[in-house]
């Protein structure tokens, strides 16, 4: 069992275990249930805009401890006022030390597009992000069968999400890309060695449609990265670690935006 498949398992009983203790219909009185999404493809498409989706991660399984207490609150507005095109925010508690009170905050505090970055397994999640303010949900191809990345897919859409679908290689495309689906991330991850490179990113560049919004995921931190992908068609870039590690991510986010545009 990898990491991954250990993660779904667990969020299975997690699942469970909130569906008792928050009922679907209070889910469903919540204020964001009538609000309409800020589109995070309108801004990645936005020239104006850099492209970058800043992430809140205090952990992860392969790097530990990253900024444990942070001020989630702080570092959000950093992004944005940095000129990011959307936010990012891990709500996983178990394997990221995340939480959905974390996703609730900054979205309090921003205005920008906000990703809830979870491992989606039930419609119920798709229901909590949008009663927490989401604006687009992640589908991870590894973790789901095409069937329920469909079901997810609709569903969401239904609710006026949009869909991010996060894959690894050419055939998760193949099998779990749906009509629902806008935007593609491509995971420069290995998810069993944990080994990265933006060349996985490169390679599956051309098996998604020019029409189809594409992200590069894990291992961008350098300038350089981002300017070599852009050739590629990559119009946004997920970035964490690279702004979370440093003592100022806000700060560390807006020069490296200023960079990019400098280029």
């Amino acid at each position: 069992m990898n990491i991954l498949q250990e993660i779904i398992a667990h969020k299975y009983l997690e699942v469970a275990r909130n569906k008792q203790l928050v009922s679907s219909k209070e889910l469903e009185r919540s204020s964001y249930m009538n609000t309409s999404v800020v589109s995070m493809r309108e801004h990645l498409l936005n020239n104006d805009k850099s492209g970058i989706i800043a992430e809140i991660k205090r952990k992860s399984p392969s790097k530990g401890i990253i900024k444990g207490n942070a001020n989630i609150k702080k570092i959000s507005q950093g992004y944005e006022k940095a000129g990011v095109s959307g936010i990012s925010v891990l709500t996983d508690t178990n394997y990221f030390g995340g939480s959905n009170k974390d996703f609730i905050q900054v979205r309090k505090a921003n205005g920008c597009p906000m990703l809830r970055k979870d491992f989606m397994v039930d419609e119920y999640q798709i229901l909590e992000a949008k009663a927490m303010g989401a604006d687009i949900i992640l589908l991870i191809a590894a973790g789901i069968d095409s069937k329920k990345c469909l079901e997810l897919a609709k569903f969401s859409k239904s609710l006026g999400l949009e869909i991010l679908l996060e894959i690894h290689n050419e055939k998760e495309f193949e099998t779990h890309y749906n009509q629902h689906i806008t935007i593609v991330g491509v995971n420069n991850r290995n998810l069993e060695t944990f080994e990265v490179s933006i060349d996985v990113s490169k390679q599956l560049a051309s098996i998604i449609p020019s029409e189809i919004t594409k992200i590069s995921e894990s291992g961008i931190s350098h300038l350089d990265a981002v300017i070599e992908l852009k050739k590629y068609g990559y119009q946004g870039f997920l970035m964490g670690e690279a702004f979370m590690k440093q003592s100022n991510p806000g700060n560390a986010c807006e020069e490296f935006i200023n960079s990019i545009s400098e280029s």
